[in-house]
């Protein structure tokens, strides 16, 4: 794995916050402004409604209820430009398929970056994201950023982000998230801890030091020399189940944001170095956002 570049910054130009106003996309917002005004971005607030479809309605009030329609999507945008009214933004009030429309938006706003709250529901049978954002994350090419109820609602710690901690399988295509990890570390001075989890072993078998050893070696060499200077980068090696050492070691070390990579242009995101159980897991149930990327 080559080391990534330190002066190759990410561009994180324009943001999507795609929001449905619920308490639950609410936790997004202090996340989604804190990255945009560290990166000079511009955030597109987005919110879809459903079609209007009168039904049963007389005609003769169709022209009142479209009138009601306009001014509640006019108090909508109103709403995303206050939650947006410290960096450059646009509000985005539209009609239709939730999906569809956040992909037209991706496309042509060229987005960079999805926000999204998410539900954190257990269980792999459930939908645990709710099924806009789950599907976001299966369609996005782009990085998504995942904000779910576990999450303290504090918008200082979006500001702080102090602790970011970033799980490698130190192949190849999780180069991408690691790069996203080390330039987020660097634009928060941020400790960073690069992890990686070797399998469960069999009873009473421990893991080879030749191994520990040789993945120390490459997760060191992942990073460029000059990160210990500003994101103080600890290398941790841990035997067993990957998402609950992740999730162990994001609570113990006090994370601020996970960053895991998944397989990009996948019907179901199989994570990069990840099963998509394993994924699934962590972003359901961290106590902290997870930043998903795709490469």
């Amino acid at each position: 794995m080559k080391a990534m570049e330190a002066t190759a910054r990410i561009s994180l130009r324009n943001i999507l916050y795609a929001t449905d106003f619920s308490a639950v996309a609410d936790r997004a917002v202090p996340y989604a402004v804190e990255i945009a005004r560290r990166y000079g971005s511009k955030v597109h607030g987005l919110h879809v409604r459903p079609l209007e479809i009168y039904g049963m309605a007389p005609p003769e009030s169709w022209a009142i209820l479209k009138e009601a329609a306009e001014e509640q999507a006019r108090h909508e945008a109103k709403q995303l430009s206050r939650c947006f009214a410290d960096v450059p933004h646009e509000a985005i009030v539209t009609e239709g398929d939730t999906l569809d429309s956040i992909f037209a938006e991706v496309e042509r706003s060229h987005i960079d970056l999805i926000v999204v709250g998410t539900h954190g529901r257990k269980g792999l049978q459930k939908v645990f994201l709710g099924s806009v954002a789950e599907n976001i994350l299966r369609r996005a090419t782009c990085p998504v950023l995942t904000v779910n109820p576990h999450v303290p609602n504090t918008p200082e710690r979006a500001i702080e982000m102090k602790h970011i901690l970033y799980a490698t399988s130190l192949s190849s295509a999780s180069r991408l998230a690691g790069a996203y990890a080390v330039s987020l570390a660097q634009e928060k001075q941020a400790h960073l801890d690069i992890v990686h989890i070797l399998g469960p072993r069999k009873a009473g078998e421990a893991a080879d030091n030749t191994e520990l050893a040789e993945c120390a070696k490459q997760m060191r060499a992942a990073l460029p020399p000059e990160a210990a200077l500003w994101c103080g980068p600890h290398v941790i090696i841990e035997v067993g189940d990957p998402a609950e050492q992740i999730l162990n070691l994001a609570k113990a070390r006090r994370a601020d944001l996970i960053v895991i990579g998944v397989k990009a242009g996948s019907a179901v995101p199989a994570a990069a170095h990840l099963p998509w159980a394993t994924a699934h897991r962590i972003i359901s149930m961290a106590e902290c956002p997870v930043l998903t990327v795709h490469g």
